[in-house]
């Protein structure tokens, strides 16, 4: 291989580590967004609930 060329096995290993990093980065990122979806739609359920029991004490108590 020539060095005109530009691809050393010094330089593919360090474009490659590159790639690399920046991959484990953005799954970093990705699975910081999934995790907090995840407790978004946990926290989005149990909202709802506590919604419907109050409901429906409010109707319990409006009938009373």
């Amino acid at each position: 291989m020539s060095k005109d060329a530009g691809f050393t096995s010094k330089h593919l290993e360090d474009r490659v580590n590159k790639l690399l990093k920046r991959f484990e980065e953005q799954k970093g990122i990705i699975n910081a967004y999934i995790k907090r979806e995840r407790e978004w739609k946990k926290d989005k359920v149990l909202h709802k609930k506590i919604v419907t029991q109050l409901e429906k004490e409010i109707k319990k108590i409006n009938n009373e």
